[in-house]
């Protein structure tokens, strides 16, 4: 099984060297990354480049945002399974990728994720959070569950036949399209009980009230245009999920 792993990034040469590195240090010996820039300006370009062929496949060019850009490398992948880990995250080790083929195969899965930490942006040994997604059980996304998304790892087979993102959800087109691949279509699902992906803490969408109640909307419209109809109480225990991550 041959995996592609893909990175969007913009302006990120603080950190994506790390990221870059925990692609290449993983043991699976099929991984083909690939590297979506918009255009950096700050050294990213040369930072990327400094790793030659190791990079397969590396674009910069202006796009419409994260989500565009990770269309493009959707589009151009040749895996049979598809990662997304984006520039500000790294693998925890060097076995990420092999577990999570291992997990997907063993069961012939079409997707698959994990758990992931939250760690401080200048000192990723201090964890602020820590995201136990659990096994996945039929409803779960009405009970405001979701998966964290850089640990969510699909068969390039169902983007061709559900699609990729969608440009007007703002911060909410990852859960929009997990929504729709795994609540709507029901496609089959692993988990890896093991913390797959560090992700230096940030994110608009719950920096405040206004964003909380912004990324509100956007979530409730995903369900809208995919025809499914959520608990009353689902969009708010989404973020009260979140909760228990920092106990």
């Amino acid at each position: 099984m041959k995996v592609s792993i893909i990175t969007v990034v913009y302006n990120g040469a603080q950190t994506i060297r790390q990221c870059i590195e925990s692609v290449l240090a993983q043991d699976f010996p099929s991984v083909e990354y690939i590297i979506m820039d918009g255009s950096s300006t700050d050294g990213t370009q040369e930072i990327v480049r400094s790793y030659g062929r190791a990079v397969a496949r590396f674009v910069s060019e202006p796009d419409n945002g994260i989500y565009d850009a990770m269309n493009k490398g959707i589009q151009i992948a040749s895996g049979d399974v598809i990662g997304i880990l984006n520039a500000d995250d790294f693998y925890a080790y060097s076995s990420v990728i092999k577990d999570v083929v291992n997990q997907m195969a063993a069961g012939n899965f079409q997707a698959c994720y994990g758990d992931l930490q939250y760690v401080d942006a200048s000192d990723e040994s201090i964890v602020k959070r820590q995201w136990n997604s659990g096994k996945y059980s039929s409803g779960a996304f009405l009970n405001g569950w979701m998966p964290p998304h850089p640990t969510f790892f699909v068969r390039r087979e169902v983007y061709g036949k559900f699609g990729k993102f969608r440009l007007d959800l703002g911060s909410a087109a990852d859960y929009e399209l997990m929504l729709r691949l795994v609540h709507k279509h029901k496609i089959s699902i692993t988990y890896v009980p093991k913390v797959l992906v560090k992700m230096r803490i940030g994110g608009v969408s719950n920096s405040t009230l206004k964003n909380r109640l912004a990324a509100n909307r956007n979530d409730l419209k995903a369900w809208k245009i995919n025809n499914l109809r959520p608990r009353f109480y689902t969009l708010w225990l989404k973020p009260l999920r979140k909760l228990v991550q920092f106990i």
